[in-house]
């Protein structure tokens, strides 16, 4: 199928058993609410735990089938992308269902909305459908991967729901932390009808045997598991910061995590100039002061790793060259020690690989053990930098504020990157060469 050919309403396409980039995407602009993919894993129509559920909060099953890789702002759209390895689904699971729901509108304030498969591997346009006509929904069923005859289809869905990814997620069987609807949420825009998935088998039920004659027992009820938490913050240019006090964090640990994508193979990336081929390899650090005036850096290079139950009580887990969400660089800060911070500046360096940050597509999220996580997406670069500085986060009352960054800064012939980001928020550490 090419590129440009959608596929109509309640059709299907033949799709290889392989690794799927599957891209929602639409045209941003003033009013349209930002969209978030989701994927839910089927068994007889519904999940089999909170577990098969794959999104922003929860972004990587455990079998490594299904992973959101996260949003970006390029060529006058946004994307938020999600990676569908079929030959890992297990066999229990019959459907892989995608969704996407609207955070602060309807989908008829999405102009442009689609969803586009494409082979992750080679880039080959494998299956397209553009979503049309939408009014009042917040949640949308875009697509579906389904097994026919030992092989896998995908099918244009569009059926819509007015009870936003709550009401999705708790039709399929998800329990929420949110306030849930007395009945299940009635789709409002009708769902294809040619090609209808399979019937539900029939799951036999366990027979107990009645018990012997006598009191009975009370056994201890089953640990109840905790469920999914929809809730989230996204900063942006207009709204960029946040309290963490008011979303419920703080305290436990406050993990940051980037990661990334590098679509293109431009000049640049994948080398420095005069040298070899070598991988992307991206630093996540922080420069940190500490409320009696300490001040330091947490960083791969020179083995700063930090350490999360003393000073400076923020730890980098280690070093990532993949950028994927389930991994990536990630930093840990311990919010039961809010009070011993000043101000943390989180950055991101290239040690090697590339000249620039042109063409990476990075996302940014906070996720703190308790409440809401927040995330954001880095702007294009458009300038010859390879250090960007992505959060500040700042002791205010007691209370830690998050602020987006996004800047990426050009160092200074001779200037290395973190004494660039030191100059340009004013740290006034002293540096000197190191390694890793």
């Amino acid at each position: 199928m090419g590129a440009d050919m959608s596929m109509p309403k309640g059709s299907n396409a033949q799709v290889p058993t392989a690794a799927l980039r599957v891209e929602l995407g639409w045209r941003p602009g003033p009013g349209v609410p930002d969209v978030d993919a989701s994927a839910l894993l089927l068994v007889a129509g519904k999940v089999r735990s909170d577990g098969d559920f794959v999104f922003y909060n929860q972004p990587a099953h455990s079998s490594g089938a299904v992973r959101h890789e996260g949003k970006r702002n390029a060529a006058g759209r946004v994307t938020d992308t999600l990676l569908v390895d079929l030959a890992r689904v297990e066999a229990a699971v019959e459907r892989v269902v995608l969704a996407a729901s609207a955070d602060g509108g309807s989908f008829g304030r999405v102009p442009d909305l689609y969803i586009a498969v494409t082979d992750a591997a080679r880039g080959d346009a494998v299956a397209r459908f553009d979503s049309t006509g939408a009014t009042v929904e917040t949640a949308f069923v875009l697509g579906e991967f389904y097994r026919r005859q030992g092989g896998w289809k995908f099918r244009a869905v569009g059926q819509g729901y007015d009870s936003g990814l709550e009401g999705l997620a708790t039709d399929f069987g998800i329990t929420v932390d949110e306030p849930q609807h007395t009945a299940p949420p009635a789709p409002v825009t009708p769902p294809a009808s040619p090609a209808a998935p399979p019937p539900p088998q029939t799951v036999p039920r366990a027979v107990t045997a009645p018990p012997p004659a006598g009191p009975p027992v009370p056994l201890p009820p089953p640990p109840a598991a905790a469920p999914v938490r929809l809730s989230k913050v996204t900063l942006t240019k207009a709204a960029p910061s946040v309290s963490l006090a008011k979303q419920g964090g703080t305290s436990g640990a406050l993990r940051v995590n980037l990661n990334w994508q590098v679509r293109k193979q431009l000049a640049g990336w994948g080398r420095r100039r005069g040298t070899a081929h070598r991988e992307l390899d991206l630093d996540l650090c922080a420069l940190y002061e500490l409320a009696d005036g300490r001040k330091g850096v947490v960083q791969a290079l020179g083995n700063a790793f930090g350490s999360l139950h003393r000073p400076p009580y923020i730890h980098l887990d280690g070093d990532d060259r993949t950028g994927a969400v389930s991994s990536g660089e990630n930093l840990t800060v311990n919010l039961d020690h809010t009070r011993d911070f000043r101000r943390i500046l989180v950055f991101v360096t290239i040690y090697e690989g590339a000249d620039s940050f042109a063409d990476l597509h990075a996302t940014v999220a906070l996720r703190p053990q308790h409440g809401a996580p927040v995330e954001f997406s880095l702007d294009e670069c458009t300038v010859p930098s390879t250090v960007c500085a992505l959060a500040l986060i700042t002791n205010t009352g007691g209370d830690l504020v998050v602020r987006r960054e996004a800047q990426y800064l050009v160092p200074e012939r001779g200037v290395s990157p973190q004494r660039t980001v030191d100059r340009a928020y004013g740290w006034g550490m002293n540096w000197t060469p190191g390694r890793k």
